[in-house]
């Protein structure tokens, strides 16, 4: 009789490995850190990594593969909002708020290391900004519309700029450090009428 999986516990095992490696890459490095330390670390036996993972490249995609699902329940909710640009601001919060974690800056380092090496792992790293910048371009859009935004921007643009302001806060990451006070700043002065002061951010 064929042993019935539980997906439940399926999930759970993998969201553990995924966990346990983010941290290891993080420390250590995608190279320095075999197999056997993430089951080691997510409390798995050895052979559980690649029962549930192809290979090791695999277990570090789904890392950043997690984001896809969240990243388009955030865009979804900020862009059903009444306000834009205060739409724009809670999405800069959300996505920034990571930079605090402590295991970003080594996350950022490997990303850089391994996307050139690794296409399926550029093409999530891709998709995962694709949601982020047409979410960020529908609202500097509809900003632009109600009068709310500067006319003059252009809605794509002005969404890839928003996303290299939220980058810099991870290539600068440091956790005992907040950085979403002054991402709010500089993202409500590039949005507002070049005449008009930029509004505080509430």
């Amino acid at each position: 009789m064929a042993r019935t999986v539980d997906p439940a516990r399926s999930a759970a095992r993998r969201k553990a490995i995924t966990q346990a490696a983010a941290t290891l890459f993080a420390e250590r490095g995608f190279e320095n850190t075999s197999a056997a330390e993430i089951a080691k670390a997510a409390g798995v036996s050895s052979g559980s990594v690649f029962y549930y993972f192809a290979d090791k490249r695999a277990v570090f995609r789904s890392i950043f593969e997690q984001d896809l699902p969240t990243s388009r329940e955030l865009v979804q909710r900020c862009t059903a909002g009444e306000d834009p640009v205060a739409s724009i601001l809670t999405m800069v919060d959300e996505l920034s708020v990571e930079a605090m974690d402590p295991i970003a800056p080594g996350l950022l380092v490997e990303i850089l290391r391994q996307a050139g090496k690794d296409p399926e792992l550029a093409q999530v790293i891709g998709q995962n900004a694709a949601i982020l910048r047409a979410g960020f371009a529908e609202l500097v859009e509809r900003g632009i519309r109600t009068g709310a935004i500067d006319p003059a921007l252009d809605p794509h643009e002005t969404a890839v700029a928003i996303e290299v302001v939220i980058d810099g806060a991870f290539v600068n990451a440091d956790p005992d450090h907040d950085p979403r006070p002054m991402l709010r700043r500089i993202v409500s002065k590039l949005l507002s009428h070049p005449c008009e002061p930029a509004g505080e951010p509430a």
